[in-house]
């Protein structure tokens, strides 16, 4: 619809059921930025287009630390923050993507075809690299303008990149091949644009997350045909809240950490004649473990190790979840931390080690639960962004209060878990 009808449709309510949905308490506030989001389009595209708006949420992961690029067990929701975009199509190849406080993307789709080192780590490498995927699934693509606001924080672990590449598929999915695109496939062409084009390992849990949306359990063994679950459990009922402590540093020169950690886990495959760690026995990898202390390296070993350790883990929290055993569950988060920071050692980057925002919350949170019930964990992918806490509602002030006396003002999101991944909101 047109500028003037789909604002007035929002000023008149039409959508506030839709709104309270997706953001619950902080739906006046999405709903206002939805109306800046088309005043913005507006000024910058034509106000005599028709208009379509999309979210798409973050994502938080609630166990399966780097396991998913060998092919191992996860579990992920997405939650309410989110990249609210305001589109209308184009007649033409070009894609010109303005993203809120951020320079505009320009990409002509039928020009960008192939993986260029002038735009890696760019956005339009991500636009160009979904297009990429899409044609070659033998889908439509087709030009687009939008504007997007987001409140999902970037290098926080919340997955802004992800989100971004799921958005730009399932734009793709409406306006070019009748929203027939699946969550899943949307995800996968999504990993391929940050692989491929943007230069950047990453596994398909992010993805996954943000395009299918609620909370999800996904097997990787066939990392092809990953099998999703979705996992009934809700757990504002128990009186908790997912705190997410932004400790201020940025993944943005971290893609070598990150890349290690896949790499020195298949360099203990390679050692038994394996591509992943999936298909390695762990009696086997123990039996031999001081022949491949000298062969791969004593962090290979132990990152192997949290491997192991965090597949199980996550099949027993999906049981405790599905079970209603709470405190089972938060037993198994505690744990999953531990495995993160001894094991996996992501808890900072070697390359700066007077940087450790990360295991400075996780010793604020350590006193702060001394003796009040709840779990928490280092999330995502580690070295720098966030840790993850569940904490009682009534304790919700005071986890703030004492998180941003050492983080700063904002540092703190309380947040909810979203029902819905990818979708058309108008």
């Amino acid at each position: 619809m047109k500028k003037n009808e789909l604002l007035n449709k929002i000023n008149n309510g039409e959508f506030d059921a839709k709104f309270a949905e997706l953001y619950g308490d902080r739906a006046e506030k999405r709903k206002n930025d939805i109306l800046n989001g088309i005043e913005k389009f507006c000024e910058m595209y034509g106000d005599e287009r028709d208009i379509f708006v999309y979210s798409v949420p973050g994502r938080t992961e609630l166990s399966g630390n780097h396991t998913d690029h060998n092919h191992g067990k996860v579990t992920a929701s997405s939650i309410d923050l989110d990249i609210i975009a305001v589109v209308s199509p184009r007649n033409d190849s070009k894609v010109n993507l303005k993203s809120e406080g951020f320079r505009e993307n320009r990409v002509d789709l039928d020009k960008f075809t192939k993986p260029d080192d002038e735009f890696v780590g760019h956005s339009e490498s991500l636009i160009a690299g979904v297009a990429d995927v899409f044609r070659k699934n033998g889908r439509k693509v087709c030009g687009f303008d939008a504007y997007t606001t987001s409140d999902v924080l970037r290098g926080s672990g919340m997955s802004s990149s992800a989100a971004f590449e799921v958005m730009i598929g399932n734009i793709f999915s409406n306006l070019c091949n009748d929203g027939k695109v699946g969550a899943v496939e949307i995800a996968k062409d999504s990993q391929y644009a940050e692989n491929v084009f943007f230069g950047k390992p990453c596994g398909l849990m992010d993805q996954l997350a943000c395009a299918v949306g609620g909370i999800i359990s996904v097997d990787f063994e066939n990392e092809k045909e990953p099998i999703v679950e979705k996992v009934d459990f809700d757990l504002s009922e128990y009186g908790y809240r997912l705190c997410m402590v932004d400790t201020g540093g940025s993944h943005d020169d971290l893609t070598e950490d990150y890349a290690s950690v896949p790499a020195e886990m298949r360099s203990v495959a390679a050692y038994f004649g394996k591509k992943t760690l999936r298909e390695v026995s762990e009696d086997e990898f123990s039996a031999k473990a001081a022949k491949l202390r000298r062969a791969v390296g004593d962090r290979a070993v132990l990152r192997a190790m949290h491997f192991f350790g965090e597949n199980k883990r996550v099949e027993k929290q999906i049981n405790a979840l599905k079970n209603k055993d709470l405190d089972g569950y938060f037993e198994l988060v505690k744990e999953s931390g531990r495995s993160s920071c001894m094991y996996l050692q992501n808890g900072y980057s070697t390359k700066s080690p007077k940087e450790q925002g990360i295991m400075l919350a996780l010793c604020v949170c350590d006193k702060f639960f001394e003796n009040r019930d709840g779990a928490y964990r280092l999330h995502g992918g580690g070295f720098a962004g966030t840790v993850q806490a569940y904490v009682k509602k009534s304790d919700c002030d005071a986890f703030k209060r004492e998180t941003e006396r050492f983080f700063g003002e904002g540092s703190c999101k309380i947040i909810e878990i979203r029902k819905y991944g990818a979708i058309e909101i108008i």
